[in-house]
């Protein structure tokens, strides 16, 4: 699967990245944030459990029940 990725600034200059399916808007309830394009196009073996780049646990698990993937709040 391929994957667009975005971002926006926490606190002590960390981020939080949101993934989604390559070409998909981000989800309504989450584009209240700021998100901005962090990256285009990654592609993502059906079997990866990790985007570590990007603190994202289990992306396709994620995107399967809501649509998007994001950093797990205890990563970020």
């Amino acid at each position: 699967m391929r994957l667009d990725i975005f971002r926006r600034a926490e606190n002590d200059g960390k981020y939080s990245y949101l993934a989604v399916p390559e070409g998909k808007y981000i989800p309504h309830e989450a584009e209240n944030a700021d998100w901005e394009a962090a990256a285009r196009s990654v592609d993502v073996d059906d079997n990866q459990h990790a985007l570590s780049q990007y603190h994202i646990e289990e992306p396709l698990e994620q995107i399967s029940a809501k649509g998007y993937a994001i950093t797990s709040v205890n990563k970020s």
